[in-house]
């Protein structure tokens, strides 16, 4: 039995509640990274697998569900957020990881074999070793007096798809792929049918090889519908993998080993500390990066010259960590009276960026007070393109699925290094609504382009108002 089950209203995730025997699993799902993490309630004592690093949204369903956190295990070491488990440990979970990412903050380490017992008899988490997506991959396998019931993989086998094998070093890239596809086929689709699979990286990630929307599975129905456990061969399924991966942000290659030394416990989240006009430029002068996280109408109507424009939504962190890659770089935000503050904090945390100067004052008008350079960016729509040359800034596998004919294609995170390559004369940058469009501009401006304007709308949007179809 599943239902959607809103277990946090007010917080940036999405819930589902899956109910069997005498067990209830909510998944909370993080549609910006798109992950999900798990809570199971086995009779008086819930666990968590791979929680992201605010303790409140799990503490919260668990406290929902009447019973407290006995422990948080993580099924590896996550590249694309910090790990929760830690935060967890010190409101008085027991932590929980694999014995083979050699993490050095207090956990109990467990290794393939190991049985974790839970409070009701006749239930236990076995944990399955499950390398591939990471060298020290694990799975835990949940199951009773009869038999396997559920399996949370983590980033092992996913719904419709498995999890990508490039983010540890290019030298160990395909022997990691062939370990996914053994482990896969020796511990995972040995259990029956019926055996529900709950896997950590979902839609929206960018540890994930293709898939769907769905957050969980079966593993018969991966048998049967996954595309990847069709290959006929180990060899086929290397190059299936492999084929058709992109790009992924920089700071995936830092957060394993941020996870693997163990982050800083905060207890509750910190919050943003008020600045001035002055001390802006201050921190400015000592290497600060100003984040506009207002709405792209907003910030084009005027803006801090030079500041970055990165509105706050669910995807928010992931273009932070891409185009600020130093994770030390001081952020100043930029904010109006609708931003999310608590929000904006988790997200920058929940990725490691942890130098938060502070938020301007009074916002762009304050700034404008006190005598500061305002900059505006052209806003035209998806339909009025007028001849100007389109830079379409999507992920390169969006880019082939359809685009405004003519269009260069440059992905957001390549724009640092690669913006020489952009043909001269006034650009109109594009994305699929106008977000990575307007973050591209503004680094565009902000290393001295002009001429720049950001499509309103996707090329979806240009085709509806021009009648014409979009080139493949």
């Amino acid at each position: 039995m599943t239902h959607t089950a809103d277990f946090l209203p007010g917080h940036a995730f999405t819930t589902h509640q899956l109910a069997f025997g005498d067990v209830t699993v909510v998944a909370i799902t993080d549609e910006g990274l798109g992950n999900t993490s798990w809570v199971a309630r086995v009779g008086d004592e819930a666990f968590v697998v791979d929680p992201e690093r605010d303790p409140v949204p799990y503490q919260t369903v668990a406290t929902t569900l009447g019973v407290d956190i006995g422990f948080s295990a993580d099924t590896h070491l996550h590249a694309d957020f910090v790990t929760g488990t830690p935060e967890l440990g010190a409101a008085g979970a027991r932590p929980v990881a694999s014995a083979a990412g050699k993490s050095t903050w207090p956990h109990h380490g467990v290794s393939p074999g190991d049985v974790l017992d839970l409070t009701v008899d006749g239930w236990a988490l076995q944990v399955l070793g499950t390398p591939g997506h990471t060298p020290e991959h694990v799975a835990y396998l949940l199951t009773d007096d009869d038999g396997p019931k559920a399996v949370f993989t983590g980033g092992s086998l996913l719904v419709g798809a498995v999890a990508r094998t490039d983010l540890i070093d290019p030298d160990d890239t395909e022997a990691l792929t062939r370990a996914l596809y053994r482990s896969i086929h020796r511990e995972l689709l040995a259990l029956p049918d019926d055996v529900l699979v709950l896997p950590t990286h979902g839609a929206g990630s960018f540890c994930t090889a293709a898939g769907g929307e769905q957050r969980w599975t079966t593993v018969g129905d991966e048998r049967r519908a996954n595309p990847l456990m069709s290959a006929p061969d180990e060899d086929t399924f290397v190059r299936w993998v492999l084929d058709p991966l992109g790009s992924y942000p920089p700071y995936f290659l830092r957060l394993r080993d941020v996870n693997r030394l163990g982050p800083r416990i905060y207890g509750a989240l910190p919050s943003l500390s008020p600045l001035s006009a002055e001390q802006v430029v201050e921190q400015c002068d000592r290497g600060a990066v100003v984040v506009d996280v207002r709405p792209v109408a907003c910030y084009a109507a005027g803006h801090v010259a030079g500041s970055l424009s990165d509105s706050l939504r669910p995807q928010f962190a992931s273009w932070l960590g891409w185009v600020v890659p130093d994770s030390a770089t001081p952020l100043v935000f930029v904010t109006d009276e609708h931003t999310d503050r608590r929000e904006l904090v988790r997200q920058c945390l929940n990725i490691g960026y942890e130098n938060l100067a502070g938020e301007l004052t009074g916002g762009i008008d304050g700034w404008r007070a006190a005598g500061g350079d305002v900059a505006s960016t052209t806003l035209v729509d998806a339909g009025e393109l007028d001849g100007r040359t389109v830079v379409d800034v999507r992920q390169r596998n969006e880019f082939i699925t359809g685009h405004v004919p003519g269009a260069e294609s440059m992905e957001l995170g390549a724009l640092g290094d690669e913006r020489g390559a952009l043909p001269d004369g006034p650009l109109v940058l594009m994305c699929g609504h106008g977000e990575r469009a307007a973050t591209a501009a503004s680094l565009l401006e902000a290393a001295g382009r002009s001429g720049l304007a950001v499509a309103v709308g996707g090329p979806d949007g240009w085709a509806e108002a021009t009648g014409q179809q979009l080139a493949r």
